[in-house]
């Protein structure tokens, strides 16, 4: 009886509300008391729902725009860890808002499955994770010009730590740095120009770009700090490559997460992009300590996301795909955007606020909205 009367609602309610109404609806109820209650729920939702008319962007802008005046140019350093800085505060939700690819601080949270995350072998599994390049297992370089070639002692001891062997530090070197002759003998590494001509310059370049040659672990990945979160131990790591990550068989693909959007999108897709961008604009905002109701960031979010790409809310984002002249013209470089518009002969129908307001007429929102049609006696 019960499901009968639930399902009068699923005409009513977004499929997530009506799922968590359905699970939070106790067994043994009586017919009337259900009713009760599916009525309550359908008035709150109508009562909740935006009225026509309602300038939902403008009091999105405002219920974001008056908290952020208070937000502090933050930056949080890990203790411990000389690289490891979060950008925070303004800067943070300017980065996101603005749709930058290259983000100041990227960093990744690393979840992992057991018996890792109860800290097996943490520490192993976080240099794991890390990039190593060839300088980070090497102790001394030195150029024998006589030879034509560079020689590098090996550090042993990292390289075990590390789980890296000779057979596999020959076969990176041969992928990273082609047109070169790699030996090893014990703890000595010997690199070699295969070109008969190559100077010395030639060897002092070589010994740069051999410093800089992936070895193992995961690209981007600069550094790992394992810490405790929620009776669990997470990964943070500065630098991301969530392709590669997501790879590892002992990550947990499910809840591990990178601070940059982009990357998101192109790896899990839109919808995940946008969940992202609602998640850390939030994140930023509850660390400041200000309050703002999530669906002024759902509605930036889907602005941002609408047209099945990442756009940041500027002049070559948000603002260029718009179908209105004036409105594009009224944010930056007008001139540029007349025009483009004169010469293409575009027409803008003055549907929105801005065109409007422009024009000194009533903007179609709110009272403005309805019109008022009179017929002419003949």
């Amino acid at each position: 009886m019960t499901a009968n009367i639930l399902k009068e609602l699923q005409a009513i309610l977004p499929p997530g509300i009506y799922a968590a109404v359905v699970e939070a609806m106790p067994d043994k109820i009586s017919e009337a008391k259900a009713k009760a209650i599916v009525q309550d729920i359908a008035d709150e939702y109508k009562e909740m729902k935006v009225e026509a008319g309602e300038s939902v962007g403008l009091v999105a802008a405002e219920s974001i725009g008056e908290p952020g005046t208070q937000m502090t140019l933050d930056t949080f350093h890990f203790a411990g860890v000389s690289e490891m800085n979060v950008t925070m505060g303004l800067p943070r939700i300017i980065e996101i808002l603005d749709g930058r690819k290259n983000l100041t601080t990227p960093m990744m949270e690393i979840y992992l499955k057991k018996p890792y995350s109860e800290g097996q072998d943490i520490k192993k599994v976080a240099l794991m994770i890390r990039e190593t390049k060839l300088k980070d297992i090497a102790a001394e370089f030195s150029i024998n010009v006589a030879d034509n070639r560079i020689e590098v002692q090996l550090d042993t001891g990292k390289m075990k730590e590390l789980g890296i062997n000779e057979v596999a530090l020959a076969k990176a070197l041969k992928i990273g740095a082609k047109g070169v002759h790699v030996d090893i003998k014990s703890d000595m590494l010997i690199l070699k120009v295969k070109a008969k001509e190559g100077g010395v310059s030639d060897i002092f370049k070589l010994k740069e770009k051999a410093k800089e040659t992936f070895v193992k672990g995961v690209r981007g990945v600069s550094q790992v700090l394992p810490v405790k979160k929620n009776n669990e131990y997470v990964i943070l790591t500065f630098g991301s490559n969530m392709k590669k990550v997501l790879q590892i068989p002992f990550v947990d693909e499910t809840r591990t997460t990178t601070n940059d959007v982009f990357e998101i999108e192109e790896t899990l897709g839109i919808e995940a992009a946008r969940q992202a961008v609602i998640d850390e604009v939030f994140k930023v905002i509850e660390t400041q300590g200000l309050n703002v109701d999530i669906r002024h960031l759902m509605l930036v979010a889907d602005v941002m996301c609408a047209d099945g790409k990442v756009k940041g809310i500027t002049r070559y984002g948000v603002v260029r795909d718009k179908s209105s002249v004036l409105a594009r013209a009224s944010f930056e470089t007008p001139i540029k955007h007349i025009i483009n518009a004169s010469l293409y002969g575009e027409v803008d129908n003055l549907t929105s606020v801005v065109e409007n307001v422009m024009l000194n007429q009533p903007v179609p929102v709110g009272t403005g909205l309805p019109k008022l049609v009179a017929k002419n006696k003949k």
